[in-house]
């Protein structure tokens, strides 16, 4: 079991600054180089000051001059928002940058709230059709004098400018949930994320039961499935139980951004009221105290070492949670010195 971070700028309230929001999630990511996690995940999101990354290869190239080791995901970009082309050239320039260090991931997106902003009119089938276009792609420009005429696009021979400093280029992730996109992603020869949400050990299961169908029946080599999942450990029952409380109320605001009916201001979506968060019993604290990873080191040990017997290759700890700096880095601390030596 390998291990990563996930992690955005996450901005709930006015009084928060973008430039200490970039200085804390800095510090974050310098905590998982320096605990020689595998990576470092940061995705794109437009107009949400929830998930500040609007492109994701700028935050990682400058956490490259950071950071010594770490391998530099997007996790993920959303492909309908890009051309192929330009796609190809940005991603292979961040490996030039980074002196090979770059992985991309890439999803159709899940926000309304964006689709309607940068492709008016656009759904999540189209989205997926799109992504699916656009994946195969990529690996075609880095090797060079891809032409191609398809749905949504159609190009001349093109070569990305400059050429990845990996040979083959970034591996590929792709955004994985139903089974046909575990099998596009793996007859691609592309490895696999997945994060069950709020959904708990079931979903988990689930989810890897969908990749291993789609490994059966590809001839290449195995890909990789990482699982993405929120984890705080905590220093005592206490503090799980503050922390479910915390989690509670970030994913009661990550569903009023996938519904799309609040009012959003100046990239703050209208507060919620403790009545309308009591009334979701299904982001209820004891509920995501179950289905998270969450709780004292041990017990996350024995969570993810559940996550490693299903055959998950790598486990990233998914940070964004509405809690302030301070609770995050003693929580990832005690990931890194409690929780990740179980598994060298």
């Amino acid at each position: 079991m390998e291990f990563s971070l996930f992690a955005h700028m996450e901005r709930m309230t006015p009084d928060q600054s973008h430039t200490q929001l970039n200085d804390e999630f800095i510090e974050l990511c310098k905590m998982a180089d320096d605990a020689k996690m595998r990576a470092v995940w940061t995705g794109e999101h437009h107009g949400m000051d929830f998930t500040i990354t609007p492109n994701p290869f700028l935050a990682l190239v400058n956490l490259a001059n950071h950071t010594k080791h770490v391998r530099l995901g997007t996790g993920t970009v959303i492909a309908p928002f890009w051309h192929p082309i330009k796609l190809a050239g940005e991603a292979a320039s961040a490996d030039l940058i980074t002196n090979g260090r770059i992985e991309l991931g890439i999803a159709r997106g899940a926000y309304s709230y964006e689709y309607e902003r940068l492709m008016p009119g656009m759904d999540a089938w189209e989205a997926g059709q799109r992504m699916r276009e656009i994946a195969p792609l990529i690996p075609q420009l880095w090797e060079g004098d891809c032409a191609h005429d398809g749905e949504f696009f159609q190009f001349p021979a093109t070569t990305s400018a400059p050429k990845p400093v990996q040979e083959d280029g970034p591996p590929i992730w792709i955004a994985a949930r139903d089974p046909n996109s575990h099998e596009f992603g793996v007859q691609n020869g592309f490895n696999i994320q997945v994060t069950p949400l709020w959904q708990g050990m079931e979903e988990i299961e689930t989810l890897m039961g969908r990749f291993n169908a789609a490994c059966d029946g590809y001839d290449g080599k195995r890909p990789k499935i990482m699982l993405l999942h929120h984890t705080y450990v905590g220093k005592d029952a206490a503090d799980v139980d503050q922390a479910a409380k915390e989690l509670s109320k970030f994913y009661c605001y990550f569903g009023a951004w996938f519904q799309n009916k609040r009012p959003v201001s100046q990239g703050l979506i209208q507060e919620l009221t403790e009545e309308e968060m009591a009334a979701n019993t299904m982001m209820a604290p004891e509920n995501l105290k179950r289905d998270l990873t969450m709780g004292t080191a041990q017990e996350v040990i024995d969570q993810i070492k559940r996550y490693e017997d299903l055959g998950y290759d790598e486990y990233s700890f998914w940070i964004d949670s509405g809690m302030s700096f301070e609770r995050k880095r003693e929580s990832l601390a005690r990931f890194i010195d409690d929780v990740m030596p179980a598994f060298q």
